[in-house]
Protein backbone atom coordinates (compact mmCIF):
# COMPACT_ATOMS: atom_id res chain seq x y z
CA UNK A 1 0.00 0.00 0.00
CA UNK A 2 1.36 4.02 -0.31
CA UNK A 3 2.02 5.48 2.82
CA UNK A 4 1.71 9.28 3.03
CA UNK A 5 3.85 11.30 5.26
CA UNK A 6 1.83 12.31 8.49
CA UNK A 7 1.71 16.43 8.64
CA UNK A 8 4.57 17.16 11.20
CA UNK A 9 2.41 20.52 12.42
CA UNK A 10 -0.33 18.45 13.28
CA UNK A 11 1.62 15.58 14.82
CA UNK A 12 3.34 18.25 16.75
CA UNK A 13 0.08 20.40 18.00
CA UNK A 14 -1.44 17.07 19.29
CA UNK A 15 1.60 15.72 20.45
CA UNK A 16 2.63 18.68 22.55
CA UNK A 17 -1.43 19.14 23.79
CA UNK A 18 -1.33 15.75 25.38
CA UNK A 19 2.01 15.74 26.84
CA UNK A 20 1.03 19.30 28.83
CA UNK A 21 -2.31 17.14 30.20
CA UNK A 22 -0.28 13.96 30.75
CA UNK A 23 3.68 14.64 31.39
CA UNK A 24 4.86 11.98 33.57
CA UNK A 25 5.96 13.36 36.79
CA UNK A 26 9.72 12.28 37.90
CA UNK A 27 12.20 12.96 39.79
CA UNK A 28 14.48 14.95 37.52
CA UNK A 29 11.46 16.86 35.66
CA UNK A 30 10.04 19.91 35.73
CA UNK A 31 6.11 20.04 34.71
CA UNK A 32 5.24 21.70 31.23
CA UNK A 33 5.34 25.39 31.48
CA UNK A 34 6.64 26.02 35.26
CA UNK A 35 9.03 28.35 33.66
CA UNK A 36 11.85 27.04 35.33
CA UNK A 37 14.59 25.57 33.63
CA UNK A 38 15.52 22.26 34.42
CA UNK A 39 18.47 21.65 36.65
CA UNK A 40 21.07 20.44 33.92
CA UNK A 41 22.91 18.04 36.21
CA UNK A 42 19.83 16.26 37.49
CA UNK A 43 18.84 16.05 33.74
CA UNK A 44 22.26 14.51 32.69
CA UNK A 45 22.34 12.17 35.45
CA UNK A 46 18.83 10.62 34.73
CA UNK A 47 19.81 10.39 31.04
CA UNK A 48 23.02 8.33 32.22
CA UNK A 49 21.24 5.81 34.07
CA UNK A 50 18.02 5.76 32.13
CA UNK A 51 20.63 3.94 29.36
CA UNK A 52 19.92 0.45 29.29
CA UNK A 53 17.54 0.26 32.25
CA UNK A 54 13.89 1.79 33.04
CA UNK A 55 12.31 4.77 34.76
CA UNK A 56 11.19 2.26 37.68
CA UNK A 57 14.36 0.89 37.98
CA UNK A 58 16.78 3.85 37.64
CA UNK A 59 14.27 6.32 40.03
CA UNK A 60 15.57 5.28 43.47
CA UNK A 61 19.48 5.50 42.34
CA UNK A 62 18.95 9.11 41.14
CA UNK A 63 17.24 9.93 44.22
CA UNK A 64 19.85 8.31 46.45
CA UNK A 65 22.64 9.98 44.13
CA UNK A 66 20.65 13.01 44.56
CA UNK A 67 20.70 12.89 48.13
CA UNK A 68 24.37 12.02 48.39
CA UNK A 69 26.33 14.64 45.63
CA UNK A 70 23.11 17.37 45.10
CA UNK A 71 25.38 18.75 42.80
CA UNK A 72 28.11 18.12 40.01
CA UNK A 73 30.77 19.69 41.96
CA UNK A 74 29.78 17.31 45.14
CA UNK A 75 29.52 14.07 42.49
CA UNK A 76 33.25 15.51 40.81
CA UNK A 77 34.70 14.96 45.00
CA UNK A 78 33.51 11.58 45.13
CA UNK A 79 35.80 8.42 45.51
CA UNK A 80 35.93 6.26 42.38
CA UNK A 81 35.33 2.95 45.04
CA UNK A 82 32.46 5.14 46.38
CA UNK A 83 30.83 5.59 42.91
CA UNK A 84 31.20 2.36 41.72
CA UNK A 85 29.49 1.01 44.99
CA UNK A 86 26.65 3.61 44.88
CA UNK A 87 26.02 2.30 41.14
CA UNK A 88 25.90 -1.49 41.63
CA UNK A 89 23.02 -2.66 40.21
CA UNK A 90 22.34 -0.18 37.29
CA UNK A 91 24.59 -2.10 34.72
CA UNK A 92 26.90 -1.40 31.78
CA UNK A 93 29.33 -0.34 34.72
CA UNK A 94 31.82 1.94 31.90
CA UNK A 95 28.71 4.27 32.47
CA UNK A 96 29.63 4.71 35.97
CA UNK A 97 33.18 5.44 35.08
CA UNK A 98 32.09 7.99 32.45
CA UNK A 99 29.82 9.71 34.77
CA UNK A 100 32.76 10.81 37.35
CA UNK A 101 35.32 11.50 34.47
CA UNK A 102 32.50 13.92 33.20
CA UNK A 103 31.64 15.36 36.50
CA UNK A 104 35.15 16.25 37.24
CA UNK A 105 35.70 17.80 33.61
CA UNK A 106 32.79 20.11 34.23
CA UNK A 107 34.32 21.14 37.22
CA UNK A 108 37.91 21.21 36.67
CA UNK A 109 36.97 22.89 32.52
CA UNK A 110 33.82 24.31 33.21
CA UNK A 111 33.66 25.94 36.87
CA UNK A 112 30.59 23.02 37.34
CA UNK A 113 28.69 24.29 34.67
CA UNK A 114 27.15 22.81 32.27
CA UNK A 115 27.83 23.90 28.49
CA UNK A 116 24.81 24.63 27.01
CA UNK A 117 25.19 23.76 23.41
CA UNK A 118 25.38 20.20 21.80
CA UNK A 119 28.54 20.44 20.72
CA UNK A 120 30.04 21.54 23.85
CA UNK A 121 27.85 19.15 25.30
CA UNK A 122 29.48 16.72 23.24
CA UNK A 123 32.77 17.91 23.76
CA UNK A 124 33.00 16.24 27.71
CA UNK A 125 34.04 12.68 28.13
CA UNK A 126 31.78 9.85 28.39
CA UNK A 127 28.95 12.22 26.78
CA UNK A 128 27.84 10.81 23.17
CA UNK A 129 25.53 12.36 20.67
CA UNK A 130 22.04 11.21 22.79
CA UNK A 131 22.87 12.28 26.02
CA UNK A 132 24.41 15.41 24.51
CA UNK A 133 20.94 16.08 22.37
CA UNK A 134 19.07 15.24 25.02
CA UNK A 135 20.83 17.48 28.15
CA UNK A 136 20.46 20.44 25.12
CA UNK A 137 16.46 20.50 24.65
CA UNK A 138 15.62 19.26 27.91
CA UNK A 139 18.06 21.97 30.17
CA UNK A 140 18.68 24.14 27.06
CA UNK A 141 15.44 24.22 25.31
CA UNK A 142 18.00 23.80 22.27
CA UNK A 143 16.13 22.51 19.07
CA UNK A 144 18.44 18.84 18.97
CA UNK A 145 16.82 15.99 17.51
CA UNK A 146 16.64 13.78 20.31
CA UNK A 147 16.02 9.75 19.15
CA UNK A 148 16.37 7.00 22.03
CA UNK A 149 14.39 3.55 21.47
CA UNK A 150 11.16 4.97 22.53
CA UNK A 151 11.51 7.60 19.93
CA UNK A 152 12.99 5.38 17.46
CA UNK A 153 9.83 2.93 18.16
CA UNK A 154 6.91 5.89 17.73
CA UNK A 155 8.98 7.68 14.42
CA UNK A 156 9.20 4.06 13.15
CA UNK A 157 5.48 3.48 13.52
CA UNK A 158 4.37 7.05 12.62
CA UNK A 159 6.42 6.97 9.00
CA UNK A 160 5.71 3.13 8.74
CA UNK A 161 9.22 2.25 8.04
CA UNK A 162 9.94 -0.79 6.83
CA UNK A 163 13.53 -1.07 7.02
CA UNK A 164 14.61 -3.51 9.57
CA UNK A 165 17.04 -1.55 12.70
CA UNK A 166 19.81 -1.36 12.91
CA UNK A 167 19.96 -0.96 9.32
CA UNK A 168 16.98 1.78 9.91
CA UNK A 169 19.07 3.87 12.56
CA UNK A 170 19.75 6.92 10.36
CA UNK A 171 16.47 6.85 8.46
CA UNK A 172 14.83 6.77 11.68
CA UNK A 173 17.06 9.79 13.00
CA UNK A 174 16.34 11.96 9.57
CA UNK A 175 12.46 11.44 9.88
CA UNK A 176 12.52 12.43 13.20
CA UNK A 177 14.53 15.70 13.01
CA UNK A 178 11.62 16.56 10.45
CA UNK A 179 9.61 16.83 13.37
CA UNK A 180 11.85 19.58 15.54
CA UNK A 181 11.76 23.21 15.72
CA UNK A 182 12.93 26.23 17.59
CA UNK A 183 9.31 25.60 19.53
CA UNK A 184 9.47 24.11 22.74
CA UNK A 185 12.23 21.84 22.19
CA UNK A 186 12.73 20.47 25.34
CA UNK A 187 8.86 19.63 26.02
CA UNK A 188 8.92 18.08 22.30
CA UNK A 189 11.40 15.68 23.20
CA UNK A 190 10.30 14.61 26.72
CA UNK A 191 6.78 14.38 25.12
CA UNK A 192 8.07 11.34 22.47
CA UNK A 193 9.56 9.75 24.97
CA UNK A 194 6.81 9.97 27.27
CA UNK A 195 4.64 8.35 24.53
CA UNK A 196 6.95 5.62 23.70
CA UNK A 197 6.92 4.90 27.06
CA UNK A 198 3.19 4.78 28.20
CA UNK A 199 0.74 4.65 24.95
CA UNK A 200 3.11 3.68 22.16
CA UNK A 201 4.65 0.67 23.56
CA UNK A 202 7.04 -2.40 22.19
CA UNK A 203 3.70 -4.59 22.57
CA UNK A 204 0.26 -4.08 22.45
CA UNK A 205 0.45 -0.22 21.63
CA UNK A 206 -2.87 1.77 22.87
CA UNK A 207 -3.80 3.24 19.33
CA UNK A 208 -6.93 4.48 20.72
CA UNK A 209 -5.54 6.49 23.52
CA UNK A 210 -2.83 8.13 21.23
CA UNK A 211 -2.98 11.36 20.32
CA UNK A 212 -1.59 11.21 17.00
CA UNK A 213 -2.98 7.83 15.65
CA UNK A 214 -4.90 9.82 13.25
CA UNK A 215 -1.56 10.61 11.70
CA UNK A 216 0.10 7.49 12.27
CA UNK A 217 0.89 5.47 8.56
CA UNK A 218 1.85 2.39 10.56
CA UNK A 219 -1.82 2.11 12.33
CA UNK A 220 -3.00 2.68 9.08
CA UNK A 221 -1.64 -0.31 7.52
CA UNK A 222 -3.23 -2.57 10.28
CA UNK A 223 -0.36 -3.67 11.62
CA UNK A 224 0.86 -0.82 14.16
CA UNK A 225 3.13 -3.25 15.91
CA UNK A 226 4.70 -4.66 13.19
CA UNK A 227 7.09 -1.47 13.54
CA UNK A 228 9.80 -1.20 14.24
CA UNK A 229 10.82 -4.37 11.71
CA UNK A 230 13.31 -6.45 13.03
CA UNK A 231 16.17 -7.63 11.71
CA UNK A 232 16.59 -11.66 12.59
CA UNK A 233 18.72 -11.75 15.91
CA UNK A 234 22.00 -13.83 16.42
CA UNK A 235 21.67 -16.51 18.65
CA UNK A 236 23.21 -16.09 22.36
CA UNK A 237 26.34 -17.11 22.92
CA UNK A 238 26.36 -19.37 26.63
CA UNK A 239 29.65 -19.53 28.84
CA UNK A 240 30.39 -21.34 32.11
CA UNK A 241 32.71 -19.93 35.04
CA UNK A 242 33.23 -20.45 38.62
CA UNK A 243 32.93 -17.96 41.38
CA UNK A 244 35.07 -18.29 44.89
CA UNK A 245 33.39 -17.26 47.59
CA UNK A 246 36.28 -17.27 50.92
CA UNK A 247 35.77 -15.89 54.29
CA UNK A 248 37.28 -15.33 56.91
CA UNK A 249 35.45 -16.73 60.16
CA UNK A 250 35.06 -12.63 61.24
CA UNK A 251 31.61 -12.03 58.89
CA UNK A 252 34.13 -10.76 55.67
CA UNK A 253 33.98 -12.39 52.39
CA UNK A 254 37.37 -11.76 50.29
CA UNK A 255 36.26 -9.52 47.25
CA UNK A 256 38.86 -8.38 44.06
CA UNK A 257 38.66 -5.31 41.93
CA UNK A 258 38.23 -5.99 38.47
CA UNK A 259 40.48 -4.51 35.69
CA UNK A 260 39.06 -0.97 34.47
CA UNK A 261 38.68 -2.60 30.52
CA UNK A 262 35.99 -4.82 29.78
CA UNK A 263 32.54 -6.61 31.48
CA UNK A 264 31.71 -5.18 34.88
CA UNK A 265 35.08 -3.12 34.66
CA UNK A 266 36.57 -1.03 38.09
CA UNK A 267 33.66 -2.87 39.97
CA UNK A 268 34.41 -5.25 43.29
CA UNK A 269 33.33 -8.81 42.44
CA UNK A 270 33.94 -12.07 43.48
CA UNK A 271 37.34 -13.67 42.41
CA UNK A 272 36.56 -15.71 39.35
CA UNK A 273 37.39 -17.35 36.58
CA UNK A 274 37.46 -16.81 33.11
CA UNK A 275 34.13 -16.80 31.66
CA UNK A 276 34.11 -19.78 28.47
CA UNK A 277 32.22 -22.18 26.82
CA UNK A 278 33.93 -25.40 28.45
CA UNK A 279 34.01 -24.75 32.69
CA UNK A 280 37.38 -24.34 34.46
CA UNK A 281 38.54 -25.47 37.76
CA UNK A 282 41.78 -23.90 38.83
CA UNK A 283 40.73 -21.63 42.34
CA UNK A 284 42.39 -18.44 42.88
CA UNK A 285 43.79 -20.05 46.16
CA UNK A 286 44.08 -23.18 47.72
CA UNK A 287 41.71 -23.97 50.25
CA UNK A 288 39.34 -26.95 51.25
CA UNK A 289 36.56 -25.62 48.59
CA UNK A 290 32.98 -27.30 48.81
CA UNK A 291 29.84 -26.85 46.26
CA UNK A 292 26.97 -24.93 46.71
CA UNK A 293 25.22 -24.91 43.39
CA UNK A 294 25.08 -22.62 40.17
CA UNK A 295 23.49 -19.01 39.30
CA UNK A 296 22.24 -18.15 35.85
CA UNK A 297 22.92 -14.33 34.78
CA UNK A 298 22.41 -13.33 31.39
CA UNK A 299 24.42 -10.97 30.10
CA UNK A 300 23.40 -8.61 26.36
CA UNK A 301 25.39 -10.65 24.17
CA UNK A 302 25.88 -14.04 26.25
CA UNK A 303 23.99 -15.89 28.96
CA UNK A 304 26.13 -17.43 31.92
CA UNK A 305 26.19 -20.21 34.49
CA UNK A 306 28.19 -19.83 37.35
CA UNK A 307 29.01 -22.28 39.75
CA UNK A 308 29.80 -21.39 43.26
CA UNK A 309 32.38 -22.82 45.18
CA UNK A 310 32.90 -22.15 49.26
CA UNK A 311 35.42 -22.17 51.47
CA UNK A 312 37.05 -20.59 54.71
CA UNK A 313 40.67 -18.76 55.03
CA UNK A 314 42.58 -15.71 55.18
CA UNK A 315 45.52 -15.99 52.62
CA UNK A 316 45.69 -14.44 49.16
CA UNK A 317 45.85 -10.43 48.24
CA UNK A 318 41.95 -9.83 48.43
CA UNK A 319 39.58 -6.62 49.74
CA UNK A 320 38.17 -7.74 52.87
CA UNK A 321 34.67 -6.75 53.22
CA UNK A 322 31.65 -7.92 55.78
CA UNK A 323 29.07 -9.92 53.94
CA UNK A 324 25.94 -7.77 54.29
CA UNK A 325 27.66 -4.76 53.07
CA UNK A 326 29.63 -6.40 50.02
CA UNK A 327 25.77 -7.50 49.25
CA UNK A 328 24.97 -4.10 48.46
CA UNK A 329 28.02 -3.31 46.51
CA UNK A 330 28.71 -6.70 43.88
CA UNK A 331 26.92 -6.44 40.53
CA UNK A 332 24.01 -8.33 40.22
CA UNK A 333 25.42 -11.73 38.87
CA UNK A 334 28.12 -11.59 42.13
CA UNK A 335 25.38 -10.84 44.39
CA UNK A 336 23.65 -13.39 43.31
CA UNK A 337 26.75 -15.71 43.40
CA UNK A 338 27.05 -14.92 47.25
CA UNK A 339 23.53 -15.94 48.22
CA UNK A 340 23.53 -18.49 46.29
CA UNK A 341 26.87 -19.20 49.16
CA UNK A 342 24.34 -19.12 51.81
CA UNK A 343 24.87 -16.98 55.28
CA UNK A 344 23.36 -13.94 53.84
CA UNK A 345 20.39 -13.13 53.63
CA UNK A 346 18.54 -11.82 49.41
CA UNK A 347 15.73 -10.03 51.21
CA UNK A 348 14.21 -7.20 48.46
CA UNK A 349 17.71 -7.70 46.75
CA UNK A 350 16.95 -9.97 43.51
Amino acid sequence: MTVVAPNAKAVRVALLGWYDAHARILPWRNAPHLGERPDPYRVWLSEVMLQQTTVPHATPYFERFIARWPTVVDLAAAGDSDLMAAWAGLGYYARARNLLACARAVTRNHGGVFPDTEAGLLALPGVGAYTAAAVAAIAFDRPANVVDGNVERVVSRLFAVETPVPAARLELKRLAHTLVTDDRPGDWAQALMDLGSTICRPRSPLCPMCPISGCCAGRATGEPDRYPVRAAKAARSHRQGVAWVLRDGQGRVALVRRPDKGLLGGMVGLPTSDWAETLPETPSVAADWTDAGAIEHVFTHFSLTLWVRVAGGRDGDFVWMPEAEALGALPTVFAKALIRAGTVEAGSFL
